[in-house]
């Protein structure tokens, strides 16, 4: 197993070295967004596998991100700030969305939003109205911190679909900083012999090698440029329960870095 996780963080370092030439803690990027119409948008039953835990992320302010972003979910509630260029309605500070689904809808934008959170680029005294009727608005954004994730301990929720001994299934909720989680393994609490899971979907990770009795677990996540470890070393109970939410007692803070040319977003840092 040592191996295993020695070849996650080579891989790790490799992708980040390989077109990371100049350190930067997010790169800004331009793009287009659009916003979905009806009250209750496709997000709240996104593929990150959220359901109706959704409805409580970020006021609301929920967003699709296309396939490069989205990672196969691991840019699961992941939060970017989004600002719109128009200046005539737009403020300067535009919005911050969390990632729930991932963009199957518009391939000519990076992002599809709810409409709370297309509305919330506007200035002030701007009506809703007026910037919907854009419809499909031109944006830079850049990643950034979930604040709403600040006093809230990585938290994992064993899904319904688990089944003692056989079968785990974990959501992870709460991932804060500006990181991504790559690999994840579980043991039973005060053992060594740690058991892989995998990505099942979106948020969700699994393994079909369940350890007895209460578990630990492990997790690499892209840090700086490298991959960094996290160890919750008593997690679930061994009378853990299905749709029970479980305190990892881990805050993830880290920033990865990114490769920005030119490596310059004084501009964005004045104005949010």
């Amino acid at each position: 197993m040592g191996e295993y996780f020695g070849v996650i963080c080579s891989l790790v370092v490799t992708l980040l070295l390989a077109s990371y030439a100049t350190a930067c803690d997010r790169c800004v990027h331009q793009s287009k967004v659009s916003f979905f119409s009806k009250p209750q948008p496709p997000l709240l039953s996104g593929s990150c596998g959220y359901g109706s835990l959704a409805i409580g992320f970020n006021e609301g302010r929920l967003a699709a991100a296309s396939p490069s972003i989205y990672k196969d979910g691991a840019a699961c509630g992941a939060c970017f700030q989004i600002r719109c260029k128009d200046e005539r309605i737009c403020s300067k500070e535009g919005t911050k969305v969390l990632v729930s689904d991932r963009n199957d809808y518009d391939n000519k934008t990076d992002f599809v939003v709810s409409s709370r959170a297309f509305t919330a680029m506007a200035k002030k005294g701007i009506m809703a109205q007026q910037i919907l009727k854009l419809g499909l608005a031109d944006v830079e954004y850049k990643r950034v911190a979930c604040d709403e994730y600040k006093n809230k301990n990585l938290g994992l929720r064993v899904e319904e679909s688990s089944q003692k001994p056989n079968y785990l299934a974990v959501k992870l909720l709460y991932q804060g900083g500006q990181t991504e989680v790559v690999a994840m393994d579980v043991a039973q609490v005060g053992s060594s012999n740690w058991n892989y899971m995998s990505r099942k979907y979106g948020a969700v990770w699994d393994t079909s090698r369940v350890p007895n009795g209460a578990l630990q677990f492990r997790f690499v996540v892209t840090a700086g440029f490298d991959g960094k470890w996290y160890w919750a070393k008593s997690v679930l109970p061994s009378d853990w329960k299905n749709g029970s939410i479980y305190d990892s007692g881990l805050q993830i803070t880290d920033i990865a870095q990114e490769g920005c040319s030119p490596c310059d977003d004084s501009t964005w840092k004045q104005s949010i």
